[in-house]
């Protein structure tokens, strides 16, 4: 009994130090990939060279995709964040597939669809711009006019 106490101790204190652990490494490659774009941005600006755009560029792909490893890594610890409850839409509605570009009814981004950027670990919303769950996706929409911007589709269990 007494180990048991003491395991459940160490794990308490243990977990959400990894936790944190792993919430400053995708803050640090959301830091990484907003340096870089800033970098390819000042070499158009000062007019730099076709091959430093391109290895500018290039270094913009290899950080994305470092991020998104380490978010896939964070969505495979941590799956039952990512296990919400049935989506269940507006009446007399049922869920299609959308892309970029589709134009939503106000009733589909309606306040209750929407969901925190922070806890699920998108990128920040700007201005009129939520992230609304959409089935099993999530989808950044333009809360003026309707139109979706970004589409991830299968993000929810």
């Amino acid at each position: 009994m007494r180990k048991a106490i003491l395991a459940g101790l160490l794990a308490a204190t243990i977990v959400p130090t990894i936790a944190q652990a792993q919430n400053n490494e995708l803050r640090h490659d959301r830091r990484d990939v907003r340096d870089q774009q800033r970098d390819v941005a000042r070499d158009y600006r000062h007019g730099a060279a076709p091959a430093q755009i391109r290895d500018d560029r290039r270094d913009v792909r290899d950080a994305r995709r470092e991020y998104r490893g380490d978010w896939r890594d964070y969505r495979g610890r941590h799956p039952d964040v990512y296990r919400g409850p049935a989506w269940v839409g507006p009446r007399g509605y049922r869920w299609r597939p959308v892309t970029v570009g589709y134009r939503f009814t106000p009733t589909f981004y309606d306040r209750r669809y929407w969901i925190d950027p922070y806890r699920y670990h998108l990128r920040p919303v700007l201005g009129y711009q939520r992230w609304v769950r959409y089935g099993n996706d999530v989808v950044l929409i333009d809360i003026r006019s309707g139109r979706v911007l970004e589409v991830n589709n299968g993000f929810f269990f």
